[in-house]
């Protein structure tokens, strides 16, 4: 009899991983630098290796165009062309390593027979973004399209889209994982055997916008709730519970402590475009009275506090804190997973106040990307309640003057745009765009101050 694991189809459990939670001058508080042996054994796992089975075959790559109601460039005598169209389509962009051809997010590799040669996703396809034409690894994907992708994939390759019991994705960019994790850790036992029924969890998390993994190295907690201690390597190692045994996962761990040397060495990009330098270092002065007891000092160092604010002092939407079962947490922390890092259950709730270095790339702001731009998100009545995301991460699409996506407000009540899954609603589960009201004290000569220090972190 098939178990209740064999349902959820690697392609999707990848996203699993991409609930890590996630430079400046030197390293913070969080520890010293990662081993440069570390460092580059990690970067060749990461970009290089494939952890699971490839999920769909090469002709379902090639034949996905037959779904999109528009004429593709030929995959044979136009490759090139027809990896960029199928790139723009789903919001995978290039890879900035050698990638067989493939766009980052994506992995060539053989299917559990061991023959068939095919493509997964990989923890890039939400963690590997571009901005300004220029692709990062660490960077959140904003444009990827779950909803899109997964179904045409599948169908291209002759199965049906596997159900899932919940909401991957409604807007291009966002993400479920942490719900994902907690299906997949529901179907395995304490000894990560298999179960064949799943435990009943009670969480019910919503879809979030990835964080920058550039920020790791400054926390000593992370993932949005600051929970589990940043050190943990295993916690990364989720997104394998669709098919590796338990005496697999203690095979791996080395590899993947690698890798978490490798995401805590990355650097955010510099802002790159002229600032005014008057304005910044005004806006220091504003920066440390009314934002640094969060979100921490920046120099040549970075003094980060690892402060989690809690939920009626933050006041953001409470769905990704509140969904998180006990249970949940009880039951992770019986397993391998949690040996050396338990996540902690019970004290005070919240969301930890992010390190902001290269706060500039990684709009839409908030732990659910509900908010374009630093202006907006400093001025709580300008936030549009529904709004298109950019068609693509070029800077024609990029506000220099409130840092962040250009946003096309779409009231309510009329029709869907023609791109649907561009609109971001605020009023779905999880979605909302309030709270964080800390900047509306400030006048509108401060608030462009601070914008402007920002944009040099």
């Amino acid at each position: 009899m098939r178990t209740a694991t064999m349902r959820l189809r690697p392609g999707l459990v990848v996203l699993a991983f991409l609930v890590v939670s996630s430079g400046l001058g030197t390293w913070a508080r969080a520890g010293e630098p990662p081993d440069p042996a570390a460092v580059e054994r990690g970067r060749k796992a990461l970009l290089e290796r494939s952890f699971l089975n490839a999920e769909w075959s090469d002709a379902a790559y090639k034949t996905a165009s037959k779904y999109w109601n528009e004429v593709a460039p030929d995959p044979e005598s136009d490759p090139e062309g027809y990896a960029r169209a199928f790139a723009t389509r789903y919001g995978f962009h290039p890879a900035p390593f050698p990638n067989d051809g493939l766009p980052m997010g994506l992995k060539r590799g053989v299917k559990a027979d061991g023959v068939t040669k095919g493509m997964q996703v990989d923890c890039l396809v939400c963690h590997g973004g571009s901005i300004g034409g220029q692709s990062y690894v660490g960077l959140p994907n904003t444009q990827i399209d779950y909803a899109g992708f997964f179904p045409d994939l599948f169908r291209a390759d002759g199965h049906r889209l596997p159900l899932l019991p919940f909401i991957l994705n409604t807007a291009r960019g966002t993400t479920n994982a942490g719900m994902m994790s907690i299906v997949l850790m529901s179907m395995r036992n304490p000894d990560l055997s298999i179960r064949t029924f799943p435990l009943a969890m009670g969480s019910n998390l919503p879809e979030l916008d990835a964080p920058p993994w550039w920020v790791l190295k400054y926390k000593t907690t992370m993932y949005y709730d600051g929970r589990t201690p940043s050190a943990s390597v295993r916690s990364i190692m989720q997104f394998l519970l669709a098919e590796k045994s338990a005496a697999q996962f203690r095979d791996l761990e080395p590899a993947f402590t690698d890798i978490h040397a490798y995401i805590r060495s990355l650097e955010a990009p510099r802002y790159p475009f002229p600032i005014d330098a008057p304005s910044a270092e005004r806006g220091r002065a504003v920066f440390e009275k009314s934002c640094a007891e969060c979100h921490g000092t920046y120099g040549r160092t970075v003094d980060y506090p690892n402060e989690v604010v809690p939920l009626d002092v933050v006041g953001t939407d409470p769905a990704r804190i509140e969904g998180l079962s006990d249970r949940s947490v009880a039951h992770y922390n019986e397993t391998w997973f949690a040996e050396n890092h338990p996540v902690e259950i019970g004290g005070e709730r919240g969301y930890q106040a992010p390190p902001l270095v290269g706060i500039w790339a990684s709009a839409p702001y908030l732990h659910n990307g509900s908010v374009p731009t630093l202006r907006a998100l400093l001025d709580s009545p300008r936030r549009p309640r529904r709004y298109l995301r950019p068609p693509s991460t070029d800077f024609e699409h990029y506000d220099q003057r409130d840092v962040g996506w250009k946003a096309v407000e779409f009231p309510e009540g009329g029709p869907l745009p023609r791109q649907p899954r561009r609109l971001f609603d605020a009023s779905r589960y999880g979605l909302g765009n309030g709270g964080h009201t800390f900047g509306d004290k400030l006048d509108e000569a401060q608030r462009t101050d601070l914008i402007e220090y920002l944009k040099t972190l």
